[in-house]
């Protein structure tokens, strides 16, 4: 069930199988700095061995995702995230059974509240579904960002090459 979550009266729901192609679009504005023009395309991206890993495949167990919805009903942000293994981690890998997060809100709707809504709903099913923890990787000269993830109840758990890992854990 949708519900008001930001200032943009985005409405939050979960993702159907049919928003996949919307995931791999998104997966673009989560992986690659708004700088880079021309935009990649999804394929392309997805591409990479290891950006590829928070999409391809998708479906697995565990996997978890949510959209948002702006006031036009046009998809305007998604948040997932999904369990990697040691063998093949993601960015922000933690452990095997802690799933790491990925999230993304389209450049013009963003400073908006849709990132913290998308977060919250998404953490909420963290909680429900009864993990204990969910990491992420972020850019250490994204200070929206790490703000937001902080004060979501993320913390640094390390720092590497310009990137920190951090750590959410349900209370």
């Amino acid at each position: 069930m949708p519900s008001a979550r930001s200032q943009d009266a985005a409405a939050i729901r979960d993702a159907v199988r049919g928003d996949l192609p919307y995931l791999r679009r998104m997966v673009v504005e989560a992986a690659i700095p708004p700088w880079v023009l021309p935009r990649p395309k999804p394929a392309e991206v997805l591409r990479d061995p290891v950006v590829g890993r928070y999409l391809l495949g998708w479906g697995r167990a565990g996997d978890t995702a949510v959209i948002a919805i702006g006031a036009d009903g046009r998809r305007v942000g998604a948040a997932w995230y999904r369990l990697f293994t040691a063998e093949a981690p993601g960015y922000g890998f933690v452990a095997p059974h802690i799933p790491e997060l990925a999230i993304s809100v389209s450049l013009r709707h963003r400073g908006h509240g849709i990132g913290t809504a998308l977060l919250a709903a998404l953490l909420e099913r963290a909680t429900a579904q009864g993990l204990e923890a969910v990491s992420l990787s972020v850019s250490l000269v994204n200070p929206a960002a790490l703000a937001l993830y902080s004060r979501s109840g993320f913390s640094v758990v390390s720092e590497e090459q310009g990137h920190a890992t951090m750590l959410w854990r349900s209370r």
